[in-house]
């Protein structure tokens, strides 16, 4: 994957909902159009991909991991770290709210096809998912991916497989510390 470029999509975002009450649902903002070019040209970003928002190992791993080791990035050349997750922008908004997430940007990719173009959309069917993104990690330098990593054996074979193995933020922060 290493020069692959960043496939040219619209991401459907919500923007500006707010609510005073957690138990009610953000509303009150907007829809937004942002082209894959606004998150990634012109930047040094990480992105990394995964399952699903709320779901165990993005929310108590690899959601945080990253959000933990922000400054870390930015020291070590990073413009943004981007999360993408075959869920709509309702969904990632406040996943990354009841996170408490300020550091990560969440891309909110509902209808796959983001994660289609670029090869990881898998099916889930069997975990009553339906079409999610296996899990991947990128450093995308002004939109070609400059270094790549994804999970061991990509699985659309009904399998609860959900390795954690190598797209850690600490992988990232070991390639970006040596190519410093």
């Amino acid at each position: 994957m290493k020069g692959f470029k960043i496939p040219k999509v619209i991401f459907r975002v919500r923007e500006g909902d707010t609510s005073d009450d957690e138990a009610i649902c953000a509303i009150g903002g907007k829809w937004i159009d942002k082209s894959s070019d606004e998150f990634f040209k012109g930047k040094r970003v990480i992105l990394f991909s995964l399952p699903g928002a709320f779901t165990p190992t993005c929310s108590s791993q690899q959601l945080p991991g990253f959000e933990k080791n922000a400054a870390k990035f930015k020291d070590l050349g990073i413009d943004d770290i981007y999360c993408c997750s075959v869920n709509d922008s309702y969904v990632m908004n406040a996943w990354a709210k009841k996170m408490n997430i300020s550091n990560v940007k969440v891309i909110p990719d509902g209808s796959g096809l983001f994660t289609k173009y670029m090869g990881m959309l898998i099916s889930k069917d069997h975990d009553g998912f339906g079409q999610r993104s296996w899990r991947y990690m990128a450093i995308v330098n002004d939109g070609i991916v400059e270094k790549w990593w994804q999970e061991p054996g990509i699985n659309n074979s009904g399998s609860d497989d959900d390795p954690y193995i190598e797209t850690t933020p600490e992988n990232s922060i070991i390639y970006l510390s040596e190519t410093k």
